[in-house]
């Protein structure tokens, strides 16, 4: 005891009280003690005679609430009996300290409000349900605690990514996401009109991107892209979010550098601040933790010979598919860079190699565990010739690209940037069996039902 306050413990909660209110009693006291809110919807209830125990679910994750029948009135112990999964409704009581529970504590009921009650049976109640059924009833299926914890870690991921460029001095712009012309291969664009005349849904910002370096010199963006690709693959969207960044005077060494410091960062933050969430998902934590620079690098020729190795058939000058990733990165711990691939295999605006003509100054990063590709970048070409040839031999008309060209014309310089897919990070860094559970309403190329 303080002077005129002590402290006294009551249900496993302590209060401060004044010397008029011991004197009183604590227990009479608590009848007149304000009692605490809690709000959510209900996940699950169990019945054990005079006790009922509900899960309620909200933004912060489980909370255990229990009503006894001795402590509350008759009408909230009726409506605790006739409460159905997903209602929604208002609790009042007090926490209580309970190893048992999740958080290590639960909440007492002394009042209950249904705001909604639910129609029943929920048509999601059963413990497991097949891709389709969950595809089918996406607007339910996120509310599940596997869900809330891949987009808590998602949320995590984007945060730490942006945390990364604005400590490091990178500038935020904000480009289109209808374009006039395409950025990757003509097949995988998606068409529309603008108004009167042919567009489409950007591929990628980079193109865009290449234009506000000359007036900020180091940008990144985070805007959705586009693919009508038709893989029906456990790793492709038609359409994702894409986190790219471009920068003035960079070459291919410093933005290996730069992606893997970002990941590095990314990996660490989410070890750090998502501890619950990968407990849910069953996600090793310390698998998160040796992802550290640097990442080994290998040439696209060392690759192919690795490959080979390992008993893949495989030639030189061969595209690096899933299965091919697959094999590569199934028993690596940390993520893998792979340089220098034919030009052949990549977009118009990749640089060649001075020093070996026909293969290109790009990269592209793997992330290990089997999960594959999940960013691509390396030099642009900012050679003006050079660039148009690249175009024509794509089959693209150059003059739908002159105001690229004339990035070209004024003021070029060497330049360097890469896209990383944010589902494919939260695909591999959640452990995830397929791409279409690392975002809330995935788009593929056979959805079940479009919400």
């Amino acid at each position: 005891m303080l002077g005129n306050v002590k402290m006294v413990i009551v249900n496993g909660c302590s209060y401060i009280l004044e010397l008029d209110q011991i004197l009183c009693g604590a227990e009479v006291y608590m009848e007149s003690i304000e009692l605490n809110e809690i709000r959510g919807w209900v996940f699950k209830k169990r019945v054990h005679g005079k006790i009922i125990f509900i899960d309620l679910r909200t933004s912060k994750g489980i909370v255990q609430c229990v009503f006894r029948k001795n402590k509350v009135s008759d009408e909230t112990w009726n409506l605790a009996e006739k409460v159905t999964q997903e209602s929604s409704v208002i609790l009042k009581g007090v926490w209580k300290d309970e190893p048992r529970a999740p958080g290590g504590r639960e909440f007492h009921v002394k009042d209950l409000t249904i705001v909604h009650m639910a129609e029943s049976p929920y048509p999601l109640g059963k413990k497991s349900h097949s891709p389709e059924v969950l595809m089918e009833k996406r607007h339910l299926a996120v509310r599940g605690m596997r869900y809330q914890a891949i987009f808590k870690v998602r949320h995590e991921i984007l945060r730490a990514g942006r945390e990364f460029f604005i400590e490091n001095g990178w500038y935020e712009v904000s480009p289109p996401i209808i374009v006039a012309t395409a950025c990757e291969g003509g097949a995988t664009l998606f068409k529309m009109k603008y108004f009167d005349i042919d567009a489409f849904l950007t591929q990628s910002s980079q193109l865009y991107l290449e234009i506000m370096i000359f007036s900020l010199e180091k940008v990144w963006c985070l805007a959705p892209s586009f693919r009508a690709e038709k893989s029906r693959t456990r790793r492709h969207l038609c359409e994702f979010w894409h986190l790219e960044a471009e920068a003035a005077w960079m070459n291919l060494d410093g933005l290996m550098e730069l992606e893997e410091n970002l990941v590095s960062h990314i990996c660490s933050c989410v070890a750090d601040n998502c501890q619950r969430e990968l407990e849910v998902l069953n996600r090793d934590i310390d698998a998160l933790r040796k992802v550290k620079p640097p990442f080994e690098r290998i040439t696209y020729d060392e690759c192919i010979n690795r490959l080979r190795a390992l008993g893949k058939n495989i030639n030189w000058g061969d595209d690096i598919g899933g299965d091919e990733e697959w094999l590569l990165t199934k028993d690596l711990e940390k993520p893998i860079f792979i340089t220098g691939y034919p030009l052949h295999l990549k977009a118009f605006y990749v640089k060649e190699d001075p020093n070996q003509p026909g293969m290109g100054l790009t990269v592209d990063l793997l992330a290990p565990e089997g999960y594959g590709e999940i960013a691509t970048g390396g030099e642009r070409e900012d050679n003006l010739e050079k660039l148009v040839q690249r175009i024509k031999a794509e089959g693209f008309d150059p003059s739908l690209y002159d105001w690229y060209l004339d990035l070209r014309r004024y003021g070029s310089v060497p330049h360097s940037g890469f896209g990383i897919g944010i589902d494919r990070l939260t695909w591999w860094i959640c452990g995830l069996e397929h791409i279409r559970d690392a975002l809330p309403f995935p788009r593929l190329a056979r959805t079940m039902k479009f919400v």
